[in-house]
């Protein structure tokens, strides 16, 4: 544990910053499999556009590497499309 006042700080601003980060990876998750039952439905486009913003969201602020974030914008165009596998 830091003895010095500041990385006290450092330390709390860092594990918010870590839950914040989780929060996002963990919807991201969570719109992918709900635009996979939608592409099934056919209804998917709305799902779509709500996981690339989020996607976005979450490359610009560092929560996700930019070419992760492109990769899984890739794949949700493969669900919508309907072409390739999602397994990942």
């Amino acid at each position: 544990m830091a003895n010095i006042k500041q990385q006290k700080k450092r330390v709390g601003t860092a594990a918010r910053q870590r839950l914040e980060n989780l929060r996002y990876r963990s919807t991201i998750k969570t719109l992918t499999r709900r635009l996979e039952r939608a592409a099934q439905e056919g209804k998917a486009d709305e799902e779509h556009r709500e996981l690339v913003r989020v996607i976005d969201r979450a490359a610009a602020r560092g929560a996700l590497h930019r070419n992760a974030a492109a990769r899984k914008k890739s794949q949700a165009s493969r669900i919508v499309s309907g072409g390739g596998s999602s397994d990942s």
